[in-house]
């Protein structure tokens, strides 16, 4: 059984001004000759933590973190300025060239699970010459029907006590709009997004535990978790519906590795299995007796095992 990488610090860090009054921050640690791997936070807004540093062999890695528009260490935090209009997923994908090139990063490795899948594509279709392999987890496309499953009642008939918490909230109408009706209501605000992280935390893993789901719950992580989910979902991620599977024909020559959870709640994995069909370069590992979360069994094994084949 493969273990994480251990423990180490960021040797560099700093905050990237990336216009329209956002700042980014970002981080580097490993080796700094090492092979550039870019990591991808999930969401959206649920920022980076030290333990992401550690899914790369910090002797063959230069590893980058950063937290994207609106959350993490990123300003201005959306806990305290709701999001706006200059963060989309396009503004992201700019982000990560307006780092790459500050780092002096010729190609990277791009890895991202869930969200993070979401925008690696979106990154890789529009600048695929930067990118030198591809890492996913828990494939999430932002398909509306992996909204409708998630957030429209397909998920609550697998968790029907939690759904019925979730549900709750939104007395008439759509969820999603519900929703971010609520996060909009500062007398409503902080209860929604708790509950709306609580959904998420209760359905991430095979066996939750009380620890994870009430982490979900930590009002900060809450709040930008909740905002930053809404402002993308609603909207569609501003991208055509099935746009990324579409349009993998881009991603010829990158070398993928998608590593998927066949009781993954939150992203069903048939939504990996038509992106491993649309992407010829890429292999699909469905494992067995995993969830959604790099907690569950076997998906660190496999993440750490697709990370060390590309070292170099």
């Amino acid at each position: 059984m493969r273990h994480f990488y251990p423990a180490l610090d960021a040797y560099a860090e700093g905050m990237l001004d990336v216009g329209d009054g956002h700042r980014v921050y970002w981080e580097v640690s490993g080796n700094p000759d090492g092979k550039p791997v870019v990591f991808l936070h999930g969401g959206p807004g649920a920022g980076t933590t030290p333990l992401h540093r550690r899914f790369f062999d910090p002797a063959a890695y230069r590893i980058v973190l950063f937290d994207q528009r609106g959350c993490g260490r990123s300003t201005p935090h959306v806990a305290t300025r709701d999001p706006d209009g200059h963060n989309t997923t396009w503004h992201l994908v700019a982000d990560m060239e307006a780092l790459r090139e500050h780092l002096g990063i010729e190609r990277w490795q791009v890895f991202g699970g869930s969200w993070g899948a979401t925008l690696g594509l979106a990154y890789a279709q529009t600048h695929p010459e930067r990118v030198a392999e591809i890492i996913l987890r828990g494939v999430f496309l932002l398909r509306r029907s992996e909204l409708d499953w998630l957030y429209r009642g397909g998920a609550g008939a697998l968790f029907p006590a939690e759904w019925e918490r979730f549900s709750a909230l939104v007395t008439d109408g759509d969820v999603l709009d519900g929703y971010r009706r609520l996060l909009g209501d500062p007398a409503r605000a902080a209860e929604a997004a708790a509950v709306w992280s609580e959904w998420e935390g209760a359905v991430v893993a095979v066996d939750p535990t009380p620890g994870l789901v009430a982490a979900y719950g930590e009002p900060r992580f809450a709040v930008a978790f909740a905002k930053l989910a809404l402002h993308y979902f609603t909207n569609g991620g501003w991208l055509d519906d099935g746009q990324l599977i579409r349009d993998a024909g881009k991603l010829a020559g990158i070398p993928g590795r998608i590593v998927q959870g066949r009781y993954d709640v939150v992203s069903p994995p048939v939504t990996a299995w038509e992106l491993h069909r649309a992407w010829p370069d890429s292999t699909l590992s469905i494992l067995p007796r995993a969830g959604h979360a790099v907690t569950d069994y076997g998906v660190l094994d496999a993440l750490i095992a697709a990370t060390d084949e590309f070292r170099p």
